[in-house]
């Protein structure tokens, strides 16, 4: 599904997501990624909600954004109330949602100027 008609620019936004993967601008990514508006992590080492574990949720951490959203993978799924603490307790409003909704609120939020950052899950 294509998300966006973005030109080029300064910042990263998600054009589509599909079974074959996540298009962030023109390039095509086959695993979970972490990005912000200005970073992009590719190869996020969780490929299903059973296994993220708190050392997974350090590079959103990093990226200091003031909202975070959690794509689950096709289905929306919530992590365990203890991760989700972890978020509450840096002041960082959280969102878990499936990973094709959550591309588009990045994008929403990308475009209002929101300091945001997305951990995107691509199922195997």
């Amino acid at each position: 599904m294509d998300l966006t008609l973005h030109r080029h620019g300064d910042h990263y936004f998600i054009r589509s997501f599909s079974s074959d993967g996540i298009v962030v601008k023109d390039e095509l990514h086959r695993e979970s990624l972490v990005l912000s508006a200005e970073t992009l992590l590719p190869a996020w080492p969780v490929h299903s909600m059973s296994e993220l574990e708190e050392k997974h949720l350090q590079p959103l951490f990093d990226l200091e954004p003031e909202v975070a959203i959690l794509g689950t993978g096709l289905k929306q799924a919530f992590p365990h109330p203890q991760l989700v603490m972890k978020f509450y307790e840096k002041g960082i409003g959280f969102e878990a949602m499936t990973s094709e909704a959550a591309c588009r609120t990045f994008n929403v939020l990308v475009s209002e100027n929101r300091r945001v950052a997305a951990a995107l899950i691509l199922e195997r």
